[in-house]
Formats: structure tokens, C-alpha cells, sequence
């Protein structure tokens, strides 16, 4: 008999589970923290618990995880350098400080509008070399023709040996700076996938299990182990995206909302029919439009390990992500008496200055630092210490925002009060130290003249609060939040009502049914098997591939062959005279691929090559990705683009190709 393992490592659990391949019933499931930054243990502990006698048997192996979404919510990936070609018209924000534009480019039909500045670019390159881990370059229509970029990222890998991640391998819509920023969070995560895609292929090694390795990507589909390294972007949602799949298997619902509230973030999506709902712009993350194809998602800094706070007479909710007091208190011996005496002035309160945070050092190697930082730095080692510690051992105030950026740099991690100590306090979850729990809410309620209990009681409704607000934000699209929240606290005599059920995923999720049924009128759900169910879904999810193929017509004037690689031609749409052409115009025909693009004389002679190429690289990638050829099935959809009435060739022609793939495990499922 055969079984599938699926491994879900979301920001404070690492989950796995055991699927009998005959019937698709979970056999097995376990729990283990997630290491930081070194995922492999949190890994290794959730699989050594399980039976040895399924594992000996596992023929596939699928992951989903939430790494990446949480390092761009919080804003800890590594410096990437940013090399855009063309005119860009440069927006107030971008996403890095290492940023040039350069000239180059190509127009529509991907002709070369100025020649590239590889001149600049060396020089960027080697300026920034010692700051970035990566390089992004986007450069005008790459989806055409990607030969500049691909200059770029010889040369740039020639100087520096860094990875350097073009726009046209991740999309090829249109939006040059959209591209841009997609290739920058691309970049900005390669090292984080990476070492946590080494993890589980060195792991699977030890225990001498030789399966297919296949990863959940952000629309639900799964992908193989080298295309996730390559584009780790697209894995970006694949966290939330295996608790939407997951969500639908375990409760047999084939329409319904999912709530999933992890560690770090909540994330509220749908599934239709059977269907997750696709974003049709893209994933959009931490702010920032991508060109990714994505589940349709609401998303948000709220989760069980978000840092509880106070300042003035509020009590604030995230959105940085803290190791829980009462999971500190197990790890570190002598935590809960350095927490008792920890005092701070009332004067000082802010995010990162309060009386139950402390800071510890990360195994990550500085890249960059700031003399301020390096003091700081220095500092903080592998024991907490608090802001008072570092007070008195730099014999100065330390800078709130120096320990900001040490943080987001992940170069030290913070300890603080959570929902997860409320829910010890409360009694509703008492998985670690419930009295280190306690003794932050007394502290922190202190401040506020509440009881530990009040005090956490109001915690966990903010964040049950929250919920319900992404929930609502998902449904009705474009309503402002302040009117959600308005609706929330009971104002103006009206509720929520949602018609659809709503799934709920998570470790602790059933502390907030009660709460969430008293803001919304809806039928929550948490089925079996819900505190692993995005390790359900990573096993369930099926294998697709999108590839688009664009024909362009084009015309020649005869006269003016002789001018066509220069550029200097017309296209046919300006050739147009009452639905015919002008009898000395000559047509060519431009394939535009991912694979690059192809010119033809003869229309059927491009089309026929059109065919096959999709047909070639849907296959390709799914073979690749572990897939047998007999449970791959493709799909071709022709739209034409002609004025009424023409009779020749049409002016475009879009081919879109869509293989589905199914593992052997969501077959039987």
C-alpha cells in the first residue's frame, strides 16, 4: 500500500500528514513548531513523529508554506538591487533603495526602440554588490523580447555571482513596472526558498525516501521542486492557497469561504464550484501589485503570534510577528524571572519599547549594518534581553527604529505578549507556560487598570474583530473598512450576514467561533483534521500550467523590405482601407512566446508552430514537475482579433494553453 506526505511550514507551526493513496483518507497527522530561521528541525520533528511504518511507503511528497508571504508582510527579505530598462516613469515608492533605470527597451512587436546601457548597469552592479543578495531587472516589453534583460543578467551574474531574476520569466502580461516589482519580491526570496527547499530534499535523503517532490503554488495548482526554486514568487500564497484546498476536501464542501488564522497572518479566500477564485490583476502583498496568478485573497497581519501592544490607553494587535511570552518561557530557562523584573518609563512605550518584549539574535549573518545597528547588534545574543538591558549596557537610549531594522533584517527576533498568551489567561489554549502568559497580561493590563483576564478578553476580541473584517472585506469588494468595522461594533442596528459556509482552519481557531458568530451571521465550520488542513490541501492540490501564445500580424511595405529589422515599417491596423489592405503591403507574422519570439511569412506555417510549441511546453513542464503523461490533459482556446467584416488573415490571434495534471494522490481523493 502507498501513502502521500504533505508538510505544511506556516510562521510558527510546521505540519505533516499522512494520506492513504487507495481512498485519500488522512492516516496520520502531527504538529511541530517551526524553526527559525533554519526550518529543517521544526521539519524534522513534525515527521519524527510520525509512524515509520507509512513513511517507508510514501511515493509523493507535496509542500505548501507561508514562509514567503510572511517575510514580505513583514518586510524581512534580503536586499535586492532593482535594474529597470527604458523610460520608466518612477512612482513616489519602490520597494528598495537600490534601485537605476538604464537606457533600452523594445516596442510592442519587440523591435529594439534605443540600444542598452550595459555601461550603467556594470556600474550599479558593482556599486551595490556588497549591499544586495539579488538582483531584479525588468525592461520594457520583455514579454515581447527579453534579449535585454537577458544581457543584463549575464553580465550582472558575471560581476557579482548573485542571482538576478528577470521579469519575463515570472509574467507575460503587460506592465513593465508591475513585472519589476514581481522579479524584485522574486529576487527578495530566492534565499529564503532555497534553504527551505534544501531542507526538505536533505531530510527526505536521510530517511531514505525517494518520492516525487512537488510544491503548492498561490492558485491552488502544484508545481515541481525546480520550478519552485526558480520562481519562488509563485509560491508566495501557496500557505493559504493549500488551506483554501484543504478547507473544501476536509468539510466536502465545493463552494464555500475559508478562514485560515495561522501564526502570523489570517487569510480569507473562496472556493466556487470546486474552483478557487483567481485574482484577475494578480497577487497583490504587502501593498505591492504583482503580475503572479494567485488565489483571490484577503489578507492581514493578524495572527497567534502577533505582538500584542500598548500605548496610551489602547491596546494595539501586530502587525509584527513575536514569539509568544509563554512559548519563550519554554525555551529559555530563566525567561519568566527576567520578565518579572522587566520595568520600562511610561514615556518610552511605542511598539518595540514595551514591559514583556525582549530581543534575541537570529542565526542569519549581517550584510549590511549601520554603525547605530552594529552597537545594538552587538548586544543581543542567544539569551533575551530587554529594552533596559540595552540601556544599560550602551549607557544611552537605544534607538526604537535601529531595533526596527535589526528585526526586519531578521538578523534579531523579538519576544512579546500575543493572542496566544490570551488564550493561555483564558484558559482556551494551554499548550506552553500559562503562568508566564499571565504574568505578561498582568503587566500589560497593569497600564491599562484591567485584570489579566479583562485584559486578554479584549485582546482576543480585537482579533476576533479583525477576522471578521477580512472576512467581509473579501466578500463585499471595495467596501472601506471603516464602515465594515462600524457595521462590526453594532452600530447604525445592522449585522453581517454571509449565505455561504465558512470553513475555519488553524491550531487554536476554535476560541474565536463563539466571538466570530456574535459580529456575523454565518455558518462556521471547523472540520476534522483543522489544524492541519493546509497540509491536507498541499496533497490535494492538481497540477496546471498556463501558457499563452500571441500572433501578431505585421506589415511590410514591399517597396520597404529591405527596412524591416530597422523598425521602420507600419502595423497592419494603420493599413486598414474598408476592411481590406493596400495591394503593395506585404504581411509577416510574429510569434510571441515564452520561449522567445518567431517571425513567419505564411500564417498557417506560424500557427501550426504556435500549436505545437503550447501544446510542448505545457507537456514539458508537467512531466518535469512529476506528472505521467496519461493524467495530463490540454486544453487550447483561440480568440481572433479582426475588424467586422475582414476576410484576411486575422491582426492577432491568442492561443492559451491549459494543462491539468492530476498526482496520484488527488486522484483518489
Amino acid at each position: 500500500m502507498h501513502f502521500s506526505l504533505g508538510i505544511d511550514a506556516g510562521g510558527t507551526y510546521t505540519d505533516a500528514v499522512i494520506v492513504r493513496d487507495s481512498d485519500g483518507e488522512v492516516v496520520e497527522s502531527n504538529k511541530a513548531l517551526t524553526t527559525y530561521p533554519d526550518p529543517l528541525p521544526g521539519m524534522k520533528n513534525a515527521i519524527d513523529r510520525l509512524d515509520p511504518r507509512y513513511l517507508k511507503d510514501i511515493k509523493l511528497v507535496s509542500v505548501s508554506t507561508t514562509l514567503s508571504t510572511n517575510t514580505i508582510l513583514e518586510s524581512t527579505g534580503f536586499p535586492v538591487g532593482l535594474i529597470m530598462v527604458g523610460d520608466y516613469i518612477i512612482p513616489e515608492k519602490l520597494p528598495t533603495n537600490y534601485w537605476v533605470t538604464v537606457s533600452g527597451g523594445h516596442n510592442s512587436d519587440g523591435e529594439e526602440l534605443k540600444i542598452l546601457d550595459l555601461d550603467s548597469v556594470e556600474e550599479f552592479a558593482l556599486n551595490v554588490k556588497n549591499k544586495v543578495s539579488a538582483f531584479a531587472v525588468s525592461s520594457y516589453f520583455s514579454n515581447r523580447n527579453p534579449e535585454h534583460e537577458l544581457a543584463v543578467k549575464k553580465v550582472v551574474k558575471e560581476l557579482t555571482g548573485h542571482p538576478v531574476v528577470c521579469g519575463h520569466e515570472l509574467s507575460q502580461d503587460l506592465g513593465a513596472y508591475e513585472r519589476a516589482i514581481t522579479a524584485f519580491l522574486n529576487a527578495q526570496l530566492i534565499p529564503i526558498t532555497h534553504k527551505f527547499i534544501q531542507s526538505i530534499i536533505e531530510e527526505l535523503e536521510v530517511r531514505g525516501i525517494t518520492a516525487t517532490l512537488l510544491m503548492l503554488k498561490c492558485d491552488g495548482s502544484v508545481v515541481g521542486i525546480e520550478e519552485a526554486l526558480e520562481k519562488p514568487i509563485e509560491t508566495i500564497f501557496s500557505g493559504p492557497a493549500a488551506s483554501l484546498v484543504g478547507a473544501s476536501h476536509l468539510s466536502r464542501l465545493n463552494t464555500c469561504a475559508m478562514i485560515d488564522v495561522g501564526g502570523t497572518s489570517t487569510d480569507v479566500a473562496m472556493m466556487e464550484n470546486g474552483l478557487p477564485q483567481l485574482s484577475n490583476s494578480g497577487a497583490v502583498v504587502g501593498g505591492w501589485q504583482t503580475r503572479v496568478k494567485a488565489i483571490r485573497m484577503e489578507t492581514s497581519a493578524t495572527g497567534g503570534d502577533s505582538h500584542v501592544w500598548v500605548k496610551g490607553d489602547r491596546i494595539y494587535v501586530g502587525p509584527r510577528r513575536v514569539i509568544p511570552l509563554c512559548r519563550a518561557s519554554a525555551v529559555y530557562p530563566d525567561f519568566k524571572e527576567k520578565l518579572k523584573q522587566n520595568r520600562v518609563a511610561k514615556g518610552y512605550f511605542c511598539e518595540n519599547i514595551q514591559v514583556t518584549k525582549f530581543f534575541v539574535r537570529t542565526d542569519f549573518r549581517p550584510i549590511e549594518l549601520k554603525a547605530g545597528e552594529r552597537e545594538i547588534y552587538r548586544q543581543i545574543g542567544k539569551r533575551p534581553v530587554s529594552f533596559g538591558d540595552l540601556l544599560v549596557a550602551l549607557k544611552k537610549r537605544p534607538s526604537p527604529s535601529m531595533l526596527d531594522s535589526l528585526i526586519q533584517k531578521r538578523l534579531i527576533q523579538a519576544i512579546g505578549f500575543t493572542p496566544t498568551d490570551a488564550l493561555h489567561v483564558l484558559g482556551e489554549y494551554t499548550e506552553w507556560d500559562v503562568e508566564a502568559a499571565r504574568i505578561g497580561a498582568s503587566m500589560l493590563g497593569r497600564i491599562l487598570k484591567q485584570s489579566p483576564e479583562d485584559f486578554s478578553e479584549e485582546a482576543k476580541h480585537k482579533v476576533a474583530r479583525n477576522i471578521a473584517e477580512d472576512l467581509i472585506a473579501y466578500l463585499i469588494e471595495g467596501m472601506p473598512r471603516n464602515e465594515i468595522d462600524r457595521v462590526l461594533m453594532g452600530k447604525n442596528f445592522t449585522r453581517f450576514r454571509v449565505e455561504i459556509p465558512v470553513v475555519l482552519l488553524g491550531g487554536p481557531v476554535k476560541a474565536y467561533v463563539e466571538e466570530l458568530r456574535n459580529l456575523i451571521n454565518a455558518d462556521f465550520i471547523v472540520p476534522e483534521h483543522a489544524d492541519v488542513g493546509n497540509a491536507v490541501g498541499a496533497l490535494v492540490g492538481k497540477g496546471i500550467k498556463r501558457v499563452e501564445i500571441l500572433i501578431k500580424t505585421r506589415v511590410i511595405p514591399k517597396s520597404r523590405e529591405d527596412e524591416a529589422e530597422s523598425g521602420d515599417y507600419e502595423t497592419q491596423e494603420s493599413c486598414v482601407i474598408e476592411g481590406t489592405l493596400q495591394h503593395e503591403k506585404k504581411n509577416e507574422f510574429i510569434v510571441f512566446s515564452p520561449s522567445g519570439r518567431k517571425k513567419f511569412e505564411i500564417y498557417s506555417e506560424a500557427l501550426e508552430y504556435a500549436e505545437k510549441l503550447g501544446r510542448q511546453l505545457v507537456m514539458d513542464y508537467m512531466v518535469n514537475a512529476g506528472l505521467e503523461k496519461e493524467n495530463i490533459k490540454i486544453d487550447v482556446s483561440r480568440k481572433h482579433l479582426a475588424p467586422g467584416g475582414w476576410t484576411d488573415v486575422p491582426l492577432e490571434t491568442k492561443l492559451v494553453f491549459v494543462g491539468v495534471g492530476i498526482p496520484r494522490t488527488a486522484a483518489t481523493v
